[in-house]
């Protein structure tokens, strides 16, 4: 089974169709409600749900998923009825196999309890219509370069006392996802110097996107909020919340980060704490999905996408 504990959360959508050919006289048959088992269409329908509900008992790599939806609609022609299954979830994983299971459950009910009327029934083919909600709707096509800079804040680590694991860590994520080029810099835990350093990126660099990590805490010389806050236009509010909830989801202590997003001039700025292990989760949230705001900065709205 795939790991999907870092993806985060989506609202998704499959439809499948799933075709099965049979006798002018077996479609007579079920629209006059002749069929010796009862009403095929009906149990299809109750067992397709029920197939989808169960998928992964079916399929042995398929997540189990608590499903929003399941429809199922028949359309009955001269010698054939056609089966469009739907399922709705909201969820880390796609419904896909959910639709088509449901699908081919239903085609393979209606020729379970024709067949003993119907010696050319056959089932002539299950298909993927559609899905939505996926990692694809939402990836945001890179059509120029985009200059980000990572900045750590850390007093050990700016004195050579230990050594940085997540803004290494960031840099790596933003090449996977296709910016390479980064300015890393490290800076001790001091609210001035941060303010300096990323006006500067902002103001005269035209960076894009502005990443920190460290000083977001508690602890007495955690001031990363303080400083980005004093140059923040505009606060993105969004960000912050989503950060802290998602990182909640993994770890009780993400209550008490202070995490802060805002834009200035057409510079977006992120802060992330100091760990790895929460820098990575804030990682799975913001990317590539953050850089949907550059596109918005630039006017070009949610149709366009600048990466």
């Amino acid at each position: 089974m795939r790991d999907i504990s870092s993806k985060v959360q989506s609202f998704r959508t499959a439809r499948a169709r799933a075709l099965l050919r049979t006798s002018t006289s077996t479609i007579e048959k079920i629209k006059n409600q002749e069929i010796p088992k009862g009403n095929p269409l009906e149990v299809a329908r109750v067992a397709a749900v029920q197939a989808a509900k169960n998928t992964s008992q079916i399929i042995p790599y398929c997540h189990q998923l608590s499903l929003d939806f399941v429809g199922v609609d028949f359309q009955l022609d001269e010698d054939s009825i056609t089966i469009e299954t739907t399922v709705k979830v909201t969820h880390k994983t796609g419904v896909e196999m959910e639709a088509l299971v449901a699908a081919s459950v239903a085609a393979l009910t209606i020729y379970d309890m024709v067949k003993m009327l119907d010696d050319i029934a056959e089932i002539e083919g299950v298909t993927l219509l559609e899905k939505t909600g996926g990692k694809s709707d939402f990836k945001p096509h890179i059509e120029r370069p985009v200059r980000a800079a990572v900045i750590v804040l850390s007093d050990s680590v700016s004195r050579g006392e230990c050594e940085d694991r997540s803004g290494r860590l960031i840099i790596e994520r933003l090449e996977q996802t296709g910016i390479r080029n980064v300015e890393y810099i490290v800076l001790p835990d001091n609210e001035e110097e941060l303010v300096k350093t990323a006006r500067k990126l902002c103001d005269r660099d035209g960076i894009d996107l502005v990443l920190t990590t460290g000083g977001t805490g508690l602890g007495p010389r955690d001031k990363t909020p303080e400083a980005l806050t004093r140059l923040f236009d505009r606060a993105l509010p969004g960000i912050s919340e989503a950060l802290r909830a998602h990182g909640q989801q993994r770890n009780p202590y993400a209550m008490l980060s202070r995490s802060v997003a805002g834009v200035r001039n057409n510079t977006i700025l992120v802060s992330m704490p100091g760990s790895a292990g929460g820098v990575g989760d804030s990682l799975d949230l913001l990317l590539p999905h953050i850089l949907h705001g550059l596109s918005m900065l630039e006017g070009k709205g949610h149709k366009q996408s600048v990466s």
